[in-house]
């Protein structure tokens, strides 16, 4: 990368939108499980439902090989973040069990297919030597979002209605999608992508840790909160404080761990990821302290930011043509799980609140296991190179 990525316009393109999605993203998570509990009176069962829907655009993310036969990835990006916007500003006008997985159907299309191309984008763009310092720098920004809007959500609250601030903030997320039609930040002299559907062999390590951190994340998204909403009863201010103190650590830790990264490698960071998750999810289901289940909450996103070891590792192996179509398979394969284990959970949960989250350090312990190969997978695309 020859020029400050002050002055790339694919980075300022991705700023931009990140900043956009972490806000509108966590303003709908900030606001869900009170919005749930308290406004459309759902249960558990309920919530594992919707968060499985949620999944469902995720594990569609293979259609963007398809979306990209006429349209432009950087133009999907936009594009998904208009949808998010969608989904966000008409949550409020239909606060029922049916509307609320109507919306966060649409929201989630937004999230997931900017996630995609996002992830994708970035790995072509930048190369090996500083994509880990790049993803950290963005989930930097991301957390910096989400703690403005984490502000902006505690002090609205008391004056707004779930109606207006959904209204609110879904309104300005959709007019940034709108500018975004009108940039142009793409590169003519980029390797050309495959516009089909790659599964190969030789990556099955890439597909096996993006599904175990798929099954696993989707402990933490579905049941983290709702356990300090239904258990410890956080209100709407106490999760926007807790994400405030979270985004606040993420905000100067995550681009410290994309330097790490590349400085130590991925097989060690992603090791420690999942030794303290295992140790974390077994916390979460002893802890009876109010304010050790948010100290639990905060560490456990902490290590979402070591995820970004798992695609800058992808890149270290992959054929530069199969960026762009394996991260839309790569997110297929992270939500296959995710799709079925929320709703699951949500039974496993009226049994006792404990089993999800003990699988949950059972999850973590298999890809602990799994991140042993990297090792001997960099040296087999080495030798082959």
């Amino acid at each position: 990368m020859k020029q400050p990525l002050i002055h790339n316009p694919m980075y300022i393109y991705l700023m931009v939108l990140t900043i956009t999605v972490s806000g509108g993203l966590h303003v709908w998570q900030t606001l869900f499980d009170n919005f749930a509990v308290t406004v459309v009176h759902l249960d558990g069962h309920h919530v594992g439902v919707i968060q499985s829907v949620r999944e469902i655009p995720g594990f569609m993310s293979l259609l963007v090989v398809y979306v990209l036969l006429v349209l432009k990835e950087h133009r999907l990006s936009a594009l998904s973040v208009l949808l998010l916007g969608v989904g966000l500003a008409a949550t409020g006008m239909l606060p029922s069990f049916a509307g609320l997985i109507l919306t966060t159907l649409v929201m989630s299309f937004g999230f997931h297919y900017y996630e995609t191309t996002y992830q994708s984008l970035g790995l072509q763009y930048f190369d090996k030597s500083v994509a880990p310092a790049v993803f950290g720098k963005l989930r930097s920004y991301a957390a910096l979002s989400s703690m403005v809007t984490g502000v902006l959500v505690f002090v609205l609250v008391m004056f707004l209605s779930f109606f207006q601030l959904y209204l609110l903030f879904g309104i300005l997320v959709a007019g940034v999608g709108l500018w975004a039609f009108s940039r142009n930040p793409a590169s003519a002299d980029m390797i050309p992508q495959h516009k089909k559907l790659i599964f190969k062999k030789r990556y099955w390590l890439y597909y096996a840790l993006t599904f175990m951190a798929g099954a696993r994340r989707q402990i933490f998204m579905a049941f983290a909160v709702f356990l300090l909403v239904k258990k410890f009863e956080y209100s709407v201010q106490g999760i926007a404080v807790l994400f405030l103190i979270n985004n606040g650590i993420n905000y100067f830790l995550s681009p410290f761990i994309g330097r790490c990264i590349g400085r130590f490698g991925e097989r060690r960071m992603l090791s420690l990821e999942y030794l303290a998750l295992i140790v974390i999810f077994i916390a979460y289901a002893l802890v009876d302290s109010r304010m050790l289940a948010g100290v639990l909450y905060v560490l456990d996103h902490i290590f979402f930011n070591f995820a970004i070891a798992i695609n800058t590792f992808f890149q270290k192996i992959a054929d530069p043509r199969d960026i762009a179509p394996s991260m839309a398979m790569g997110f297929t394969i992270n939500h296959v799980a995710a799709v079925v284990l929320p709703a699951l959970g949500g039974l496993l949960w009226l049994v006792d609140y404990r089993i999800p989250f003990l699988a949950g350090a059972g999850m973590s312990f298999v890809s602990l296991m799994l991140v042993q190969c990297i090792t001997g997978q960099l040296k087999a695309a080495s030798s082959s190179d």
